[in-house]
């Protein structure tokens, strides 16, 4: 190792390949890969995930700074734009509201846009908040370009993300790194040596009999956590008490219908199914509680409700919501299903391992892991966590349904103190407040708050600054951007197959 004060770390181990184990590879060769020898051990014999994939715009920062051309890989994942999600029947029986990637309209001055149109509430021809949004907007019509901001006016333009096959999505990724600079290890991880002293890990003995040694190890194994839960017993939270669901069906189906620019959550009897259109088919998926239905029922509610006919049985999945007590212990830190579980409502996997990934950059440790760094990781990792599962959280108990005993438990169940506060501050003064980084903007939550019926008692007095007439004409005005910036843009299924369509297969 050259000299004995060189405490840098040079051999860095990840367990588990996948989404997960590639797109950490792929981050990590990208930013020290002239540092590192970086070894990702995983075995072809243990399956991924790996079903249809939504995720969220913070996606194209990855993209950029691997270098990664867009089409290209929206291609070789068979992928489609993702413009919001739609959630159907989760605060009322028949509901469909849509949360909306990008902005509403304009501030005025100092004046969030919602509070301006929080006031033109009840006044003839008001309508809805929606009608200011382009991304909105584009997905009514099924359209969609790539647009930076709206031609000749103060609004910001399309934000995106994408649907795509997640398995192709790890292959793409580590066919995309530079050769050389990460080895594959093939094998299965049968034990995790510690340092006899400090618990460290400092080797994985694989089942051909090869050791491998490490510095830095990263836990990919998925739901297992074989290093960080199996070796260094971190313990888990569990918050089952508030996202309940505990179990999925997968089930791809035949592609069919409009290619939709958005992902939907439908709400069924005791959790919800989702449709994600790709360009060779449809991924699906049913959420549920066992608690409240059985594995069958939610089975055939799964298959009767897909709008094209399914390409296999449905593939059962287990999970238990939560996080890691720690998700970076000693020298191991732990990404994707290995350091916890959200249920994919809001397509927030793949951005938890991005952004914990840009975390270890960011506090990038030596081989002592100075304790002072890994607990102001775990601090942030734990904020973050906790702000999504609060807006996940909102989904349920933000409900006025009653038909099934399930959607009665959400409603009435107790929440975190945190999300409490924040309901009724928005519900008495139309109020929210983005903290610190969490994930979700105001923007995202005032469109689940309004979309769940949680209507606020006011609006900011500053909004009174325009008259009637000033503020009818400058709503109407956003609206006819929006409208003039929709009627710019193609179908979707037209700008796809144009500029990253799968070719046809030739038939022999």
């Amino acid at each position: 190792m050259g000299d004995t004060g060189d405490t840098r770390i040079r051999q860095l181990v990840i367990v588990g390949g996948g989404t997960a184990g590639w797109l950490t590879a792929a981050l990590l060769a990208r930013a020290l890969g002239s540092q590192l020898q970086i070894r990702l051990v995983e075995s072809a014999e243990i399956g991924t995930v790996g079903v249809g994939e939504a995720t969220i715009p913070q996606i194209l920062h990855v993209n950029r700074f691997l270098g990664i051309d867009e089409d290209d890989m929206l291609r070789a994942v068979h992928g489609t734009f993702k413009l919001g999600v739609q959630l159907n029947g989760f605060g009322r029986l028949g509901d469909s509201y849509l949360h909306a990637f990008g902005d509403f309209g304009v501030p005025v001055g100092l004046t969030p846009f919602h509070h301006h149109w929080l006031r033109s509430r009840g006044r003839p021809g008001a309508q809805s908040l929606w009608a200011h949004s382009v991304n909105s907007a584009a997905a009514a019509q099924n359209r969609f370009a790539r647009m930076d901001a709206v031609p000749n006016s103060p609004l910001g333009g399309i934000r995106y993300a994408y649907h795509f096959d997640a398995s192709l999505y790890g292959q793409y990724l580590r066919e995309h790194i530079k050769p050389g600079v990460v080895q594959r290890i093939e094998g299965k991880v049968v034990d995790v040596r510690l340092h006899a002293d400090d618990g460290r890990i400092t080797s994985l003995l694989l089942d051909d009999g090869a050791t491998v040694e490490g510095d830095f190890f990263i836990d990919c194994s998925g739901f297992r956590g074989l290093l960080i839960e199996g070796a260094l017993k971190t313990g888990y939270e569990n918050w089952q008490h508030w996202l309940p669901c505990d179990r999925a069906l997968a089930v791809g189906s035949a592609p069919g219908g409009p290619m939709r620019p958005y992902t939907q959550a439908s709400a069924r009897t005791a959790g919800w199914q989702w449709r994600i259109p790709l360009q060779h088919r449809t991924g699906n998926g049913h959420v549920y509680c066992s608690r409240f239905i059985s594995d069958d029922e939610a089975a055939a509610q799964l298959l009767a409700n897909l709008e094209t006919e399914p390409l296999g049985d449905p593939r059962p999945l287990r999970f238990v919501t939560g996080m890691r007590k720690l998700a970076w212990n000693r020298n191991c830190l732990a990404l994707g299903l290995a350091a916890g579980f959200m249920e994919p409502l809001e397509s927030t996997s793949i951005h938890l391992v991005q952004s914990g990934v840009n975390r270890l950059l960011a506090m990038f440790p030596d081989r002592h892991c100075d304790p002072r760094l890994t607990e102001e990781y775990n601090r942030q990792t734990r904020f973050e966590y906790e702000r999504v599962r609060d807006f996940l959280i909102l989904h349920y108990k933000a409900t006025e349904r009653t038909d099934t005993p399930f959607w009665q438990h959400c409603g009435a169940m107790e929440i975190p103190p945190e999300l409490a506060r924040r309901i009724e501050l928005f519900r008495h003064t139309g109020m929210i407040f983005r903290e610190g980084d969490e994930l979700f903007t105001e923007t995202g939550w005032l469109q689940v708050l309004l979309g769940q019926h949680i209507e606020p008692a006011r609006h900011h007095p500053m909004a009174d600054e325009l008259d009637d007439q000033q503020l009818d004409r400058f709503l109407a005005d956003v609206r006819t951007l929006v409208g003039r910036a929709v009627n710019l843009l193609p179908p979707h299924h037209e700008f796809v197959a144009r500029h990253c369509g799968v070719p046809a297969p030739v038939e022999a």
